[in-house]
């Protein structure tokens, strides 16, 4: 387990996935309540592990096993190609968000054990 040297508040995680959305040119799911819990599982889970873990995902808290799934993941990229958006719905391509379509169910991506 990774030890925090403070825990991440709400306002630290909205700022951590907001950064991140500038930085890369993306779009937030459109709905807040739906945001704030996808923000609020990235929160508990930096908070348990360490690390941003995602919370759409099933992981072993374990960096190393886990680190394909580090918010923004490793398919997040991918998902967006191929579907507009990330497996979480978090993270959009300005193409989507700007066509005001929600985010639906996509297929996971990552291999099972």
């Amino acid at each position: 387990m990774g030890k925090l040297e403070k825990e991440k508040s709400i306002d630290d995680v909205k700022t951590f996935v907001t950064m991140v959305a500038e930085k890369q040119g993306w779009g937030l799911h459109p709905d807040e309540g739906f945001l704030e819990i996808i923000i609020d599982g990235l929160a508990v889970n930096c908070n348990r592990y360490g690390y941003y873990a995602c919370p759409c995902r099933d992981h072993s808290g374990l960096r190393e096993n886990d680190k394909d799934l580090i918010c923004p993941c490793d398919y997040c990229v991918p998902d967006q190609k191929d579907y507009g958006h990330c497996y979480c719905g978090l993270y959009l391509t300005r193409e989507f968000a700007a066509a005001g379509t929600m985010p639906s169910s996509i297929p996971e991506r990552r291999p099972e054990d």
